[in-house]
């Protein structure tokens, strides 16, 4: 695994007034070399594209081909999660003012030393402030 994929970026590219070229870059790493997510990846994926049918950004099939696609590339889930959510977690939460749910990928690319693509913005500057790679998109 070469990096950790935040949602903000798996969503970005499920909608077509968000792809840019770096986010097509970063899909074709994906493919090529896979990724590491932690385990709440799948419910914030799936969310986002069930919101995206909600609001009529998405049909439901569409919904179902994006979540397809998904499955067929080698994203791994971090077994180890839940074990640091508590500890690692929510110390870098309360360090950086993130959601838990942002921290969890920062604690996994900074427990790994792995890069974090991301374009969530609260997330980006906690990484950079804490030394982690980035990919850059």
């Amino acid at each position: 695994m070469t990096f950790v994929l935040d949602a903000s970026v798996a969503l970005a590219w499920c909608f077509e007034d968000e792809v840019t070229p770096a986010v097509e870059s970063l899909f074709q790493d994906v493919a090529r070399k896979g990724a590491l997510v932690p385990a709440l990846w799948r419910l914030e994926v799936g969310n986002g594209l069930q919101v995206g049918v909600r609001r009529g950004r998405l049909s439901p099939s569409q919904r179902d081909r994006l979540l397809g696609v998904f499955d067929r590339l080698d994203i791994r889930t971090d077994p180890e999660t839940d074990r640091y959510a508590w500890t690692t977690t929510v110390h870098l939460a309360d360090r950086f003012g993130l959601t838990l749910y942002d921290a969890s990928y920062l604690e996994l690319a900074q427990r790994l030393t792995l890069t974090l693509a991301t374009q969530d913005q609260a997330l980006f500057q906690a990484a950079k402030k804490n030394g982690t790679d980035l990919y850059s998109l």
